[in-house]
């Protein structure tokens, strides 16, 4: 008899020991008591009730969402607008090549085909997955290196290394070539249908690798699934062009040159850069050492490419750096997290919101402690282009050319306050030759390795 009557009085205990970490009624009660109902809470409930929440937190008398003066700016010509996509890395990538091709030939606005750039990158992704799924067939379906790659097979995200590798490869042809389309404007419905046939596909690959497929016949099967993939990239995007004719123009409109191009050639003559070797990428990633290299696992764009792989540098180092370009009338690549304190004024300063005093509570996090909470985050990519600098050289504040819009932030650029740049930038490539000699040689190492997942790491 005994065991049966301690059945129930374990279960009892265990059911108490479960309730520890509940809200209790004396919990609520006590929860109550901190923040007894003033007249100030009900006339900022009453607000709240018909307004949003940031016009009420907006600090009116912030004195740097006024100024607008750079002391060192590179000009641009043309805003571009990226539309309801996530191409911000590409738009930004292009953005720094025009900028140096209309300052070289002296032309007006131009831009590079985005269009034609995203159709292979899509390709390119789509193969990557899909590699990567044979690659890993041999581990289980739900380890967290194969859970990730079902999660993301595909977006429109992506970061510098993905230009690099599609225009070393790929070329690049002027817009009016490969004009965008409503799919490479709105690509949320491509991206679904890409998705989820490559899901089905990895499915399949899978299924080929446990059955013991040889592999040539999994990549006879993987070039198969890739010509579906690009019949539905030819159908949404256009098909991309072989060779063309094309006539540049000076700044004032006129004929200066009409020749017939290969997209290849057409990079080599108006780029000519060495896309690959001749940048360096820098990072300001507070959670690890600094001065030591990583790189991303299948951070990358391409199966042939190589992963996204940068030195972690503070602040200081990657500003002086930046400086030199900008002085130098050279834009660059650079990625921060553009949605904090973000107003439509095109104006990002830690000023912009005051949330303690509404809510009366403060927001203490570091930035390293928002990394680790997946608080913060690269999101965005945009050109900088602009540093206002003090009388002893160093930076007041930031500009970028954005890729939403001439309507957007301050006449298509965003402006930002040193304070708000060390908070939330993160990611910058620059030229080589504006980096110091000691940096170069760090950037060298041998990289650690970061998995996929890592918590700083979004698509741009």
């Amino acid at each position: 008899m005994k065991r049966f009557l301690l059945l129930p009085v374990f279960l009892i205990a265990l059911a108490a020991a479960a309730q520890t970490g509940g809200i209790t009624p004396q919990m609520l009660a006590d929860i109550r008591a901190q923040h007894p109902t003033t007249a100030a809470d009900r006339a900022m409930r009453n607000a709240l009730a018909r307004n949003a929440i940031n016009d009420l937190a907006l600090s009116a008398d912030n004195s740097e969402a006024t100024e607008t003066y750079f002391s060192n700016e590179v000009r641009s010509k043309g805003i571009s607008n990226q539309k309801s996509s996530g191409r911000c890395w590409l738009f930004t990538s292009l953005n720094v090549m025009r900028a140096r091709m209309i300052q070289t030939y002296g032309m007006g606005a131009f831009q590079f085909s985005q269009a034609y750039c995203f159709f292979y990158d899509q390709l390119e992704k789509s193969n990557l997955f899909l590699q990567a799924v044979i690659d890993n067939a041999g581990d289980p379906m739900d380890n967290q290196q194969n859970t990730w790659l079902f999660h993301n097979p595909l977006s429109d995200g992506g970061t510098f290394c993905g230009a690099q590798q599609v225009i070393t490869k790929y070329g690049l042809v002027p817009a009016e070539v490969m004009p965008e389309s409503f799919s490479a404007n709105n690509t949320s419905t491509m991206n679904q249908i890409l998705t989820q046939k490559l899901r089905q596909y990895g499915l399949e690959l899978r299924g080929m690798v446990e059955k013991g497929e040889k592999a040539k016949a999994l990549q006879a099967r993987k070039t198969e699934m890739l010509g579906t993939v690009y019949h539905i990239l030819c159908v949404c995007l256009g098909t991309p062009p072989s060779e063309f004719t094309w006539t540049r123009r000076t700044a004032d409109g006129k004929a200066a040159e009409t020749k017939k191009y290969t997209p290849l050639s057409f990079y080599q003559e108006y780029v000519g850069k060495d896309l690959v070797g001749g940048y360096v990428f820098l990072m300001n990633d507070p959670t690890r050492p600094y001065y030591k290299t990583y790189s991303i696992k299948y951070d990358r764009h391409s199966y042939d490419g190589a992963d996204w792989t940068y030195l972690n540098l503070p602040m200081e180092e990657i500003e002086a750096c930046a400086i030199a370009s900008i002085k130098d009338s050279t834009m660059m690549y650079m990625s921060c997290d553009v949605g904090k304190f973000y107003t439509k004024n095109g104006v990002l300063s830690l000023e912009n919101f005051n949330y303690a005093d509404l809510f009366q509570t403060d927001f203490p996090m570091t930035k390293a402690e928002r990394i680790k909470t997946f608080a913060s985050a690269s999101s965005h990519a945009m050109t900088l282009m602009a540093v206002d600098l003090d009388a002893e050289g160093k930076p007041l504040k930031w500009k970028v050319e954005n890729s939403w819009g001439a309507d957007s932030g301050v006449q298509g650029h965003l402006i930002m306050t040193r304070d708000w740049f060390r908070e939330y930038f993160f990611r910058l490539v620059v030229e080589k030759k504006y980096v110091p000699q000691n940096i170069l040689e760090l950037a060298k190492q041998k990289p650690v390795e970061l998995p996929s997942w890592d918590p700083l790491f979004m698509d741009e």
